[in-house]
C-alpha cells in the first residue's frame, strides 16, 4: 500500500502537538535531575516491554519478566516471554548506543534480527592453522568426514565470534538466514519492500516539527504493517526519533504505556487525522504516566532512605534502596547476586525495608516497593 500524508490535516493537530511535546519535554528534563534517573529508566524498559506485548493482544507479568531477565525463571519460559525480552534488550540497545543509530542500515538490521559483523579467518587462528599431519592422514581417506569437521568448525567459529561480539558490545557476526518457512512467515509478505516505503515516508516528513512527524511515522508502521513479526518496533523506533530529535534527548519514552490508556477505537480509527490526534494523545498519557511513576518513586525512594538514619557505613541498605528503585520486583537471589549478601542476609536486609512481599512463598521470595 502506498501511505499518503497529503490528506493530513495538519491544523487539527497542531495542539495536540504541542501538548505532548511540552509533557515529554518537562518528563525528561526531570529525569535528567533525578537522583534516581538510572532506576527510573530501568523500570520505564520493563514498563514498556509488558505494555507493547498488551497492545498487540499478549500478556505477561511483569514480575515473571524481570525474573526471566535475571536468568532466575520460576517456569519455562514462554514464547510471549521471549518476545517481550526482545523488546526490552532492543530499547537497551538504542538507548545504549548513539542518537541515530537505530536509523542507520547496521543499527536497523541489528533490532530486526538481521544484523553482524563479517567472521574473517584471522580471528581464529585455529581454523586457518590447520590439523596436525597425523590427522589429515587419517582422514584423508574418508571425505565425508572432512567435510563434517569443516562444518563444525564453522560452526564453533560462529559462535565464538557471538560470544565476543556480545562480550565487546559488538554488532554480531555475519548469518545469513534462510527464508521463513511458509508455515511460519507469509511468503508475499515482501518487508524489504515495505521497509523501503516506510522509508520513504520518514524523507518526505523532515520539514515536520519531531512531535508530529513521530506520530505519522508510527501510523505509517502500523498501517504499511512493515514487519510481519515485530509490529512493536515501530514503537520503538519512534521513541528513538524524539529522542534524536531532542525531544527526549535523556530517555526513551515508553510510547506503550500511553496507547494503552488511549481507547482502541481511536488507535484504528479509519480517518488518518484522528488517528494521529490519539497517536499524540497517547504521547501525552505516557508523558504524564511517567510523571506520576516519577513521583512515586522519589517519595518511596526518601521514605527508605530515612530508614538508614544512624546505620553503619558498612551496611548494604543503602545499595538496596538503590536495586529496589530500579526494579519492579527484586528477589532473594537478586539481592544475593548485586550485593553479594548471603540469602539470608538478603531476606534480612528486605525485612528491615518494610518491602512489600510479591510470592507469599517460603522458598522462593521476591518483594517489592509498598
Amino acid at each position: 500500500m502506498i501511505y499518503d500524508i497529503a490528506d493530513i490535516q495538519i491544523e487539527k493537530l497542531l495542539i495536540a502537538a504541542a501538548r505532548a511535546g511540552e509533557a515529554l519535554a518537562r518528563l525528561d528534563e526531570r529525569i535528567s535531575r533525578s537522583p534516581m534517573r538510572r532506576g527510573f529508566i530501568e523500570r520505564q524498559d520493563f514498563t514498556d516491554a509488558i505494555s507493547s506485548m498488551w497492545v498487540d493482544g499478549e500478556l505477561v507479568h511483569m514480575e515473571d519478566l524481570v525474573l526471566h531477565d535475571a536468568h532466575m525463571d520460576v517456569r519455562a519460559p514462554t514464547h510471549e516471554m521471549t518476545a517481550a525480552h526482545r523488546i526490552l534488550r532492543s530499547r537497551r540497545l538504542i538507548f545504549s548506543n548513539a542518537t541515530g543509530w537505530a536509523f542507520t542500515a547496521p543499527g536497523l538490521s541489528r533490532l530486526r534480527g538481521r544484523a553482524a559483523i563479517p567472521v574473517s579467518d584471522a580471528a581464529f587462528p585455529e581454523k586457518t592453522a590447520g590439523r596436525a599431519p597425523e590427522q589429515e592422514a587419517d582422514t584423508a581417506g574418508e571425505p565425508s568426514l572432512d567435510g563434517a569437521f569443516s562444518e563444525l568448525d564453522a560452526l564453533l567459529a560462529r559462535s565464538a565470534a557471538t560470544l565476543n561480539a556480545i562480550t565487546a558490545g559488538d554488532a554480531l557476526p555475519t548469518i545469513h538466514r534462510e527464508e521463513s518457512h511458509p508455515l511460519i512467515s507469509e511468503p508475499d509478505w515482501d518487508e524489504d519492500e515495505r521497509l523501503k516505503e516506510w522509508w520513504d515516508v520518514q524523507a518526505r516528513t523532515e520539514e515536520l516539527p519531531t512531535i508530529l512527524r513521530a506520530a505519522i511515522l508510527l501510523d505509517a508502521w502500523n498501517m504499511i504493517e512493515v514487519l510481519q513479526r515485530s509490529p512493536w518496533l515501530g514503537r520503538l523506533l519512534t521513541s528513538a526519533l524524539l529522542r534524536d530529535g531532542l525531544v527526549t534527548p535523556d530517555h526513551l519514552p515508553a510510547l506503550s504505556a500511553g496507547l494503552r490508556i488511549v481507547p482502541r477505537e481511536r488507535r484504528h480509527a479509519r480517518s488518518q487525522t484522528q488517528r494521529l490526534a490519539a497517536l499524540l494523545d497517547s504521547f501525552y498519557e505516557a508523558a504524564q504516566a511517567g510523571m506520576k511513576e516519577h513521583d512515586r518513586l522519589t517519595h518511596a525512594r526518601e521514605r527508605m532512605l530515612r530508614k538508614l538514619a544512624g546505620r553503619r557505613s558498612s551496611s548494604r541498605l543503602p545499595e538496596l534502596v538503590e536495586l529496589v528503585v530500579s526494579r519492579p520486583v527484586v528477589s532473594a537471589a537478586m539481592i544475593v547476586k548485586e550485593l553479594g549478601t548471603t540469602p539470608q542476609g538478603a531476606i534480612g536486609l528486605a525485612n528491615q525495608l518494610e518491602l512489600r512481599e510479591v510470592t507469599g512463598r517460603g522458598r522462593f521470595r521476591a518483594w517489592g516497593m509498598l
